[in-house]
């Protein structure tokens, strides 16, 4: 005996697939650019993070020496930029008041690209002739942590 086949099967049509993925391939684009944002929002976070921790290892620094580090200026790079926490000059605070001196995150957001390329800029105290002040000077893509997008300097008094 023969079978018959059924000529209403049914299924997806060419068109009908081509609308889901059409569709799956929006959404995706929608998420990406949206984990972009989050993306750079994070990088601003890890630069409060960073500038926060620095000013705690100086003021141990400070409790324990009387003053604040002395070594000559430099600029903390990001990974890749060609430059290194030993630009910084400050080897006293690490590994005693700091683990590791942090790197400012790649790559630069916003304004800070005009500004040594979002890395962390040290100025020693050393060029004001005195032992009771430093400045550490950072940029933020946007608005973080209650700081606007900017220029941002960490001194002995807090971050302006």
């Amino acid at each position: 005996m023969k079978t018959l086949r059924n000529k209403n099967k049914s299924g997806f049509t060419l068109i009908e697939l081509l609308v889901v993925i059409a569709i799956i391939g929006l959404l995706a684009s929608v998420v990406l650019l949206a984990l972009n944002g989050a993306r750079a929002k994070a990088r601003d976070a890890k630069r409060i993070a960073d500038i926060r921790q620095l000013a705690s290892a100086m003021e141990l620094y400070f409790n324990d020496q009387n003053s604040y580090p002395t070594q000559a200026g430099g600029t903390m790079g990001s990974p890749g930029s060609g430059k290194t926490n030993t630009n910084l000059g400050l080897p006293n605070i690490a590994p005693n008041y700091i683990g590791l001196l942090p790197t400012a995150p790649a790559p630069a957001d916003g304004t800070c690209t005009n500004f040594n390329n979002g890395d962390y800029v040290w100025v020693a105290n050393n060029a004001t002739n005195t032992t009771n002040v430093y400045a550490l000077t950072f940029c933020l893509g946007a608005v973080t942590g209650g700081y606007s997008a900017g220029q941002h300097t960490l001194t002995p008094a807090g971050i302006q």
